[in-house]
């Protein structure tokens, strides 16, 4: 057996310039950048905040946002490297094939999608939880029953099932369709956002910062471990690496530009929403707009509380649309069924991913609460974060000359740091995350051992390296001109 076997740089490169199969390239910068924002942006500032802040680190929830923005930072760097010199769907299971060999990619494209599935199916829940505030707030209250799921006392959360469906039929029309209403989603949550700035900052109680600290420097990093899902999707700008225009300048500046721009509105929408309200009073799934009730402003809750529904719409849309290129990189290595890599002929979308992540999601979404879900994203991007920061250092060894048009600085010790940093992290999260974790990849273990071992493009063929110059020439070859949708 041969576990290790790796996939080629130069023939990835090749069959990318090819493109025979491909994706359709329709996206710039700031196409990604708004795919960018649009998937970290959302539940961590209208979800997240008030939770870690109420239960983790109290006001000092501003330094659990830059604990995790760090980290995120440190692996978007990573990041950047790699998919400007790789520009192939997949992201960090791509990353992984070629730097680590099979195993190791099948491990990480696995919990990617555990990843996707579970952060998909948590922002369902929240945006069926902001759903039901905005009709309350209208004077409409629908019966528990279909409004949540078994474990909180309902049947089914059928708000999370519709949105998933409107979502998955929006991925499905095609990658620029979905790019710009994305834009549109993530101008309008930006919108709402800065409404809040401009309010909020006028009800700042210096008061409310007293305790700073009341669960201590150890409250601050399990808070960053919880708040850390708010930066899950970043790394969906690597997914669509494939269906961008120009990958090798506009991929670093989409991943850069997203972390920079998330983490300043983390920080400052977390500082003056401590400081509007007491931290107690945040432990609820929608404190944005509780913040601005209990400050005498119903009118701005109502309208945030839409920014918010457009924030986690996005949020849920870049989320589906990640996994969906996840599920079409490992078919095409024939990891998975081919169903999973076939494109429509007129859309050029990969429709069954698509369909089958929508049924998926909805699942989750209609019968999970929004607690398990979190903590199991959590644990899954980490470990891909920590996989792809080895992969760095190994690629710089192993394919030298492979062109990077984005060179990550100070190499190996930003790797080494975002490796240290995501291991912290996934050690500070619950123990009952680790079993649920751990049950997770045993199941993958088993998938790859009686299906994708078999099936993959490399069996049979251990040696898949081409000469060191085939990437170069790949890599330096002009794109065909894109296709029209």
């Amino acid at each position: 057996m041969d576990l290790w076997r790796k996939k080629s740089v130069g023939k990835l490169l090749a069959e990318r310039k090819e493109n025979k199969r491909g994706l359709v390239r329709t996206l710039g910068t700031a196409d990604l950048v708004a795919l960018g924002v649009g998937a970290v942006i959302g539940t961590g500032i209208f979800v997240l905040t008030g939770v870690a802040a109420a239960n983790y680190a109290g006001p000092g929830v501003v330094f659990s946002f830059i604990i995790s923005g760090i980290a995120a930072g440190l692996a978007a760097m990573v990041y950047a490297e790699l998919a400007a010199a790789i520009p192939s769907a997949g992201s960090a299971y791509t990353f992984s094939y070629i730097s680590m060999g099979e195993v190791v990619a099948w491990l990480v494209g696995w919990n990617l999608i555990l990843e996707y599935l579970v952060a998909a199916g948590a922002v369902s829940i929240g945006w069926s939880s902001y759903v039901m505030d905005l009709l309350r707030s209208l004077g409409l209250t629908l019966p528990a029953t279909y409004t949540a799921s078994p474990f909180d006392g309902g049947i089914i959360n059928l708000p999370a099932v519709l949105i998933v469906l409107l979502v998955t039929g929006l991925i499905i029309t095609g990658t620029q369709h979905s790019a710009t209403a994305n834009k549109i989603i993530v101008v309008i949550k930006l919108a709402a956002i800065a409404l809040f700035i401009a309010l909020g900052i006028q009800h700042i109680d210096p008061a409310n910062w007293k305790p700073l600290l009341p669960y201590g420097i150890a409250g601050v990093f399990h808070g960053a471990a919880i708040v850390f899902f708010a930066y899950i999707g970043f790394d969906a700008v690597a997914t669509a690496s494939e269906e961008v225009k120009n990958p090798q300048k506009d991929l670093p500046r989409g991943i850069i530009l997203t972390l920079i721009i998330s983490t300043t509105l983390y920080v400052v929408v977390a500082g003056i929403l401590t400081a509007m309200v007491n931290y107690t009073a945040l432990n609820t799934a929608s404190p944005v707009a509780t913040a601005l009730l209990r400050v005498g402003i119903p009118w701005a809750s109502a309208v945030v509380s839409v920014g918010a529904l457009a924030g986690l719409t996005s949020v849920l849309l870049v989320s589906m649309y990640g996994q969906s290129r996840i599920f079409f990189a490992m078919a095409r290595d024939n990891l998975l069924p081919p169903i999973f890599d076939w494109l429509h002929p007129r859309l050029k979308t990969p429709v069954w991913d698509s369909i089958i992540i929508g049924i998926l999601v909805a699942a989750i979404g209609a019968f999970l609460p929004i607690g398990l879900v979190a903590q199991l994203a959590n644990i899954g991007t980490l470990t891909a974060f920590i996989a792809v920061s080895f992969g760095a250092i190994i690629l710089r060894k192993t394919h030298p000359e492979l062109p990077r048009p984005f060179r990550l600085p100070l190499m190996p010790l930003i790797p080494i740091l975002t490796i240290i940093s995501a291991a912290y992290l996934v050690f500070n999260l619950p123990p009952v995350t680790w079993v649920r974790f751990a049950v997770w990849v045993g199941i993958g273990i088993l998938v790859y051992a009686f299906y994708g071992y078999k099936k993959n493009n490399l069996a049979g063929n251990v040696e898949t390296r081409y000469s060191t110059s085939d990437a170069s020439e790949a890599a330096r070859k002009p794109i065909p001109p894109r296709e029209n949708q």
